[in-house]
């Protein structure tokens, strides 16, 4: 099975490994999100997701392409970190799921209206370089029990498991 990922980050292709396994081929594809460089809502992160996979499923031939997006969301109770992701397979049926959701420190809510990433914010707030290539602002959190990659796993499983119920209803 090939299997395209909509992104080189390596929390976003451990979280594919991690659901789908060693026994497929996984292609890293650096797939744009045409959205913000920070997306701010579901309904902007949700897109981004879909165009990161819709853009790997264009790029390589594929059973289905995976996207995922990070992304902030204003609530009453403070901005929380949010997470999206979606795969459409080879006949363009596209699924679509979320996954954990936390506060932010204040912190990095300032630093984020000041206009940096969530990234950067929490680059600043550790003191650290890479948060978001490695735990993420989810693993800072939660003091490391769901890392970045683990987040996104619990997506993936969602998104591969509506996809399998999809072809087991059309008997496939």
């Amino acid at each position: 099975m090939r299997v395209a990922v909509g992104s080189t980050n390596p929390t976003k292709i451990a979280a594919v490994k991690r659901v789908l396994g060693n026994n497929i081929e996984l292609l890293p594809i650096e797939a744009p999100s045409y959205v913000s460089e920070q997306p701010f809502g579901d309904e902007e992160t949700v897109k981004g997701a879909l165009n990161r996979a819709r853009a790997s499923l264009a790029a390589a031939e594929v059973q289905f392409a995976i996207g995922l997006e990070g992304g902030v969301a204003e609530t009453e109770y403070g901005l929380m970190v949010i997470n999206w992701g979606a795969l459409v397979d080879n006949s363009g049926k596209e699924y679509i799921a979320s996954g954990a959701r936390t506060l932010l420190p204040a912190e990095v809510h300032q630093e984020i209206q000041n206009g940096k990433t969530l990234g950067e914010a929490m680059d600043i707030f550790t003191n650290r370089e890479g948060v978001s290539k490695k735990e993420g602002a989810m693993g800072i959190i939660t003091n490391g029990r769901i890392n970045r990659d683990e987040m996104f796993a619990h997506v993936v499983k969602a998104l591969v498991g509506q996809y399998e119920f999809n072809k087991n209803l059309q008997g496939e």
